[in-house]
């Protein structure tokens, strides 16, 4: 990948692992993109965000284990990941992990996709005790995929939001400094386009 400044649309996909609606980590993650906007207002090339939903794709996720049997709409989805210059993925902790669905979702992606891809990693818990889940178990699936996992990974209790939105004044704060150290990296290692999705 050849280090660059990146003089088109930004292509940044969040992926919530939520297997509900309204949903905190839906929220979380959707609250990075908006600040991700923001802090790229007037670069050059613009921002182009989208936003993956495992609860609304799940009814053509659950009970496929070939990807050339997924419906042509997950497929897109799949394309969007595999093809984004940054990944925004959270999920809520559920026993000690990530959810079911939000692993298949990733079981399907193709293993040398994510080389090199900045990955910013989010989860969302009932309480504190929950925030090593980023680094015992998100952490390493993306080691995985050989992508570049930021340092800065942001964790949110249920306490944080009001109405499914973020409402902690220091998750906004971590948000912001994760966003902003993040983006001179990603706009340095974004490779060429990938896809006529963005």
């Amino acid at each position: 990948m050849t280090a660059q400044t990146l003089e088109r649309p930004l292509a940044v996909v969040g992926v919530s692992g939520s297997t509900h609606a309204p949903s905190r980590t839906t929220a979380l993650v959707s609250a990075v993109l908006d600040a991700v906007a923001r802090d790229r207002l007037g670069a050059a090339g613009g921002t182009t965000t989208h936003l993956v939903e495992v609860d609304r794709i799940g009814p053509g996720l659950a009970g496929t284990v070939r990807r050339d049997a997924l419906p042509s709409s997950v497929e897109q989805e799949l394309r969007r990941i595999e093809t984004a210059d940054l990944l925004v993925v959270a999920s809520p902790v559920y026993r000690a992990s990530f959810t079911g669905l939000f692993k298949h979702l990733f079981d399907f992606i193709d293993q040398h996709a994510l080389l090199g891809t900045p990955v910013l990693l989010a989860a969302t818990g009932g309480s504190e005790r929950h925030g090593l889940m980023i680094e015992h178990q998100l952490r390493p699936l993306f080691g995985f995929f050989q992508s570049l996992t930021l340092p800065n990974a942001i964790y949110a209790s249920d306490a944080d939001f009001t109405d499914y939105r973020v409402s902690n004044p220091d998750i906004t704060r971590r948000i912001d400094a994760a966003v902003a150290r993040a983006l001179p990296l990603v706009a340095r290692v974004a490779p060429e386009p990938r896809s006529a999705f963005f």
